[in-house]
């Protein structure tokens, strides 16, 4: 499969949907965390559309009266993506195929001028000043660089956000979690678990901040 790395979300969102079979679903804050822990953790794109379905294919093989419920969030899918994953780990490396960006020069440049305004409007006048530094031009041609450089911006937007934070906003963004996630606690590992309880907090604390995401996957 050739992928585009940029649309690891959009592929992942578009085959669950189908998978479920029911049209119309909205993903909720949990499953977008837990699909960043894994493209965080480096779980191949494939891995994750085959973990999906090899998911629904058990699921469909039950009983119609052991099928009470609907598969309500990609969480379910977690241990047979992991699964997987494992089994493309063994296997030998494969070549990846280079493909373009899905988004110009002129999408990328005014997706960090209209970030750098928000942050500026929100008092973090350091974080749009690194990116305002950033010259995407010359980065066009290496995306993968300008995607670290903003990764390292986001990250230390980030922890200055879980410095301030109150000890109350994060019991409440743990609380939130863990209810969302405990239907499906079982079906990953301790690893697993904290890597998804700490995307599932970054994503709350810049929400309830009104800060943007500045990774170019959500250009």
């Amino acid at each position: 499969m050739t992928e585009n790395y940029f649309n690891y979300f959009t592929e992942i969102e578009e085959h669950f949907r189908k998978a479920r079979g029911t049209g119309l679903f909205l993903l909720s804050p949990l499953d977008w965390a837990l699909i960043e822990a894994w493209k965080n953790g480096g779980i191949p794109l494939e891995a994750v559309l085959r973990g999906i379905d090899a998911a629904f294919e058990k699921w469909r093989s039950r009983p119609t009266r052991a099928r009470t419920h609907m598969v309500n969030s990609i969480a379910y899918c977690a241990q047979a993506i992991a699964k997987e994953a494992q089994a493309m780990a063994e296997n030998a490396p494969r070549e990846h195929k280079a493909v373009p960006a899905p988004f110009s020069l002129e999408e990328i440049q005014q997706f960090l001028q209209r970030n750098a305004a928000t942050l500026r409007r929100a008092g973090e006048g350091t974080i749009a000043a690194g990116l305002e530094a950033l010259d995407a031009t010359a980065l066009y041609s290496d995306l993968e660089q300008l995607e670290q450089r903003l990764t390292a911006l986001e990250e230390k937007m980030i922890a200055g956000l879980r410095a301030s934070a109150s000890d109350e906003a994060l019991f409440e963004a743990r609380r939130a979690l863990d209810l969302e996630l405990k239907p499906y606690r079982g079906k990953m590992t301790a690893d697993q678990l904290a890597m998804l309880e700490k995307q599932f907090l970054d994503r709350r604390l810049l929400e309830s901040a009104g800060l943007p995401r500045l990774s170019l996957f959500y250009l």
